[in-house]
C-alpha cells in the first residue's frame, strides 16, 4: 500500500515505514498528521481524491534534529567587468518517517 500525498506545496509518494526528506517544518512537533491524501493505493483498490481522498489519515514522526542537503553554490559575473559574485546555502529539511497510514 502506498499513498500520494501533499506536504507544504509538494507531492511526495509515501508508503508505512519509509522515510522521506521535506521542507523544514516550523513546528517542534514529534508527532505530524497529516491529512491532505491525494491517491491511495492498496492491494484491493485505487482511491483518487477529488482533491483529497476522505476517511484516511497518516502518522508522522518529526527527527528532533534539522537535515541539510547539498551545498549549492551561486555563481554571478559580467564578462569583461571584473563582477564576480559567489554566494552559497544548503537546504534545510525536516526527516519524517512514517509510522502508519490509516483507512477508515
Amino acid at each position: 500500500m502506498y499513498a500520494i500525498v501533499e506536504i507544504a506545496g509538494k507531492q511526495y509518494k509515501i508508503t508505512e515505514g519509509a522515510s522521506i526528506n521535506v521542507d523544514k517544518l516550523g513546528d517542534g512537533k514529534k508527532e505530524v498528521t497529516i491529512d491532505k491524501i491525494l491517491l491511495l493505493v492498496t492491494d484491493k483498490e485505487v482511491k483518487i481524491g477529488n482533491p483529497t481522498v476522505s476517511g484516511v489519515t497518516i502518522t508522522a514522526q518529526a527527527d528532533s534534529k534539522e537535515v541539510k542537503g547539498p551545498k549549492v553554490v551561486v555563481f554571478k559575473w559580467k564578462r569583461r567587468k571584473g563582477y564576480r559574485k559567489k554566494q552559497g546555502h544548503r537546504h534545510k529539511f525536516t526527516k519524517l518517517k512514517i509510522n502508519k497510514i490509516e483507512v477508515k
